[in-house]
């Protein structure tokens, strides 16, 4: 044995090797500093990325292994929607399934392969989800692009099919593992035929079968490629894309059209040169079920339209159905508005007058506290006519537009070309084809005429709104100018998709554009509440499966858009339209009331829009072929030679709101200033168009606008006081004739068409054509 003290320095037993006691000293960690300790290493990183991945794994097995495959829902998935009046009786039921299941080969293959170019070209590729596309919708929806499906056709069949269409996460995930599972078991034609058989497509038709009978009379297996690529295309957007129903979306609808066409092209599925030859298949008239005949369909359709536009429903959700609908329609003053067209209108039509059987009418009533839509009048029958003439826009608002730019004068504290402030007494010059002056003392190339071609001369912004003297708000609406007439028009409550009212330019002072009575009704109901805009509203509750649905809190949206005194001011003007001026036919309500007569281009239409402080009613009178859809004039309506706004929709106005205020307390309107209503002499203009007796002036020196502003009290012509409270009070004044609104001026785009319920129903489409839908008709005049 070797002694220890012998071993080499160092403890090793031979030279050169380290004992096995002994280490090299371990080489110090470098700290992390500054910047890089706020990041994780990749240690971490990559520790992070298993767990994650071992986790997701597990939820995705457990997931497949979990859910199963449900039994397929009954038909009360698809069950019937029930609306009440506001009093809680029922006013229609709405909702039986209309669904016939066909086998896939009696679906020719030219539809299902539009179909697939529609939804899902690599359907027969693909497996049942799609990830890539679901991430992609999600990102786009993330980036404010809107709501997209990312859906394949395996995913809207189990949508459809077992499950329901509400957006919840944990839907989403049952149709993600149930689609898979239907992928690996049933087969792709399998799959197909339960999506055809499955899928809304608007009409209340469930299934391709009901659906070519619903658009084209026909069966599914009769569909040409044309008619079967239009029901692919609805399968986007059922209720969108409907070009009768909503004919002002023809143009996306054709768009979404030649979408699968061209889908079908580039799959192979159809040759370039067919494709071009093709034209666009114009669907058949909407014929509604009978349980909407009457009134009850258009208060529906109004309903939907509200629900849908105010998010408190879904389109799939109300196809879906079980919902309980209260609407804010009161039946007893539903049946009086009823009741007044019939009287005041319908029965003096005759059915051997050609003309007669164009008439159609609309209204809408407005509670001006609450906003509440208590009465409208879409038209005698759903089922005969599909138009609702209560929110149609395609008719020009005519002279209803005049107070707006009133108003707008009075907010904006616009002046003369001379300098003046505006208001009551302003004159202006009333010569008939007089070229407006724009704002730099240019003339506009735009000369509109009075009706009748009538000079009226120097006279009061009073007298003028009377007599509705169109050259006189054309130069003031030059005055205040077109952008702030169209901002205090949409203040007011008038949407701002209205067609015609982007592009009027000057013309919009003369009601060019189209709103319905219900916009007109919400605008003229903002200056009864003094300038407080609340939004119109047609549901005071709703629930579905027991459950409340959440709606707008219009409370919450109640705001200030025009200022007391500019809305206060209009009315006490509006006051004096309907005691002496177009409308007094209108006083026949025995309250006190303000409103404006307006009659359209070659009477086309006739308006009338009033209100009192409980009420803001709008009725209009509609010339319309029955068999084109196309505009009429209603010369000779009724046997008259001429219809306006004074005649029979203020009749019906006064008869509707005497009945629907009887037994309440008359309530003045509490105007600031004290509000005096203008005076003129006893018998207003005369029927054949003569100015008549001058009305005292009021407030020559403009300076009437000032005292509104500031809420101080108008000043009166001593003498006209004096003769007003010594003499009676006159009657109604002979119904003048009726004003007319000028077409645009040249550089006026044509006007949009259609709108909300304004589509075309067995009465035929509407007068504006959109791209590439040559059966829409041609455009109107003016």
């Amino acid at each position: 044995m070797t002694d220890d003290s012998e071993l080499p320095r160092g403890g090793a037993r031979w030279p050169g090797w380290s004992s096995r006691g002994t280490r090299r000293p371990r080489r110090p960690r470098r700290r992390r500093t500054g910047w890089r300790r706020a990041f994780p290493t990749w240690r971490m990183v990559s520790g992070a990325f298993l767990a994650f991945s071992v986790v997701l794994l597990g939820a995705l097995v457990a997931g497949y292994v979990l859910v199963e495959i449900p039994e397929p829902k009954s038909a009360a998935a698809a069950q019937g929607n029930v609306y009440l009046y506001a009093d809680g009786s029922q006013l229609a039921r709405v909702g039986e399934v209309d669904r016939e299941k066909i086998a896939l080969d009696q679906v020719p293959v030219r539809v299902r392969h539009a179909v697939l170019a529609a939804e899902d070209r690599d359907f027969y590729h693909d497996p049942a989800v799609d990830v890539t596309a679901m991430v992609r919708a999600g990102w786009n929806m993330l980036r404010g692009g809107g709501r997209q499906s990312g859906s394949t056709i395996t995913q809207q069949y189990v949508k459809n099919y077992y499950l329901d269409q509400r957006q919840t996460v944990t839907r989403k995930v049952k149709e993600l593992f149930i689609s898979v599972k239907l992928g690996r078991e049933v087969s792709k034609d399998e799959i197909l035929e339960g999506y055809l058989n499955t899928s809304y497509f608007g009409r209340s038709a469930y299934g391709i079968q009901s659906a070519a009978q619903a658009y084209y009379g026909k069966d599914a297996a009769d569909l040409s490629l044309a008619e079967g690529a239009y029901l692919a295309a609805l399968l986007n957007a059922p209720g969108a894309y409907d070009v009768r129903a909503n004919p002002r979306n023809a143009e996306q609808a054709v768009a979404r059209w030649e979408y699968v066409l061209d889908g079908m092209v580039s799959e192979g599925w159809l040759s370039e040169e067919r494709r071009k030859g093709m034209a666009f298949p114009e669907p058949d008239p909407v014929t509604p079920g009978e349980g909407l005949a009457g009134e009850r369909g258009y208060l529906v359709e109004a309903v939907n339209a509200y629900l849908l536009e105010s998010g408190a429903a879904t389109e799939d959700a109300l196809a879906d159905g079980g919902f309980r609908i209260t609407t804010t329609i009161e039946p007893d003053r539903q049946k009086m508005l009823r009741d007044a067209v019939d009287r005041r209108l319908m029965d003096r039509l005759d059915e051997g007058r050609e003309v007669d059987a164009w008439v159609r009418a609309g209204a809408s009533s407005v509670e001006t506290d609450s906003g509440r839509v208590v009465a409208m009048y879409g038209g005698r029958d759903y089922t005969e006519q599909y138009v609702n003439n209560a929110t149609r826009r395609d008719y020009q608002a005519a002279s209803t537009f005049k107070p707006i730019v009133y108003a707008a004068a009075l907010e904006h504290r616009s002046e003369t070309r001379d300098g003046e402030r505006i208001g009551p007494g302003t004159r202006y010059d009333g010569e008939s084809g007089r070229e407006v002056v724009d704002r730099d003392g240019e003339g506009s190339g735009w000369a509109p005429e009075n009706e009748g071609d009538e000079d009226y001369g120097t006279l009061t912004v009073t007298e003028a709104m009377d007599k509705s003297v169109n050259a006189v708000f054309a130069q003031m609406g030059a005055d205040v100018g077109p952008g702030r007439v169209r901002e205090t028009a949409l203040a007011l409550g008038v949407p701002e998709d209205t067609p015609g009212l982007d592009g009027a330019q000057g013309s919009i002072s003369l009601g060019t554009a189209t709103p319905s009575t219900l916009d007109l009704a919400e605008a003229y109901a903002t200056l009864a509440r003094h300038g407080v805009h609340r939004p119109a509203r047609l549901v005071d509750e709703i629930s579905r499966d027991g459950e409340n649905v959440p709606l707008p809190d219009e409370e919450t949206r109640e705001r200030r858009v025009i200022s007391r005194a500019a809305a206060d001011g209009t009315t006490a003007v509006l006051r004096g339209v309907v005691e002496q001026g177009t409308g007094t036919a209108a006083r026949s309500a025995g309250r006190p009331a303000a409103g404006k007569t307006g009659t359209a281009e070659q009477d086309r239409a006739a308006w009338f829009a009033g209100y009192t402080p409980e009420l803001a009613t709008v009725v209009a009178l509609f010339g319309q072929d029955p068999v084109s859809g196309e505009q009429r004039e209603l010369y000779g309506a009724a046997g008259l030679e001429r219809v306006s706004g004074g005649g029979f929709p203020a009749e019906i106005w006064g008869q509707y709101t005497g009945d629907a205020l009887a037994g309440e307390p008359e309530r003045d309107f509490d105007l600031e200033g004290g509000g005096s209503v203008p005076r003129i002499s006893p018998g207003g203009p005369s029927e054949d168009g003569d100015e008549g007796p001058a009305r005292d002036r009021e407030g020559e020196d403009g300076d009437e606008a000032d005292g509104a502003e500031d809420g101080e009290e108008s000043r009166r012509d001593p003498e006209a006081e004096e003769s007003r409270e010594a003499s009676d009070e006159p009657g109604p004044s002979p119904v003048p004739e009726p004003e007319t609104s000028p077409g645009p001026e040249p550089s006026t785009p044509a006007d949009e068409p259609g709108g909300p319920g304004g589509g075309p129903g067995p009465s035929g489409p509407p007068p504006a054509e959109p791209r590439n839908v040559p059966w829409l008709g041609g455009p109107r005049d003016g």
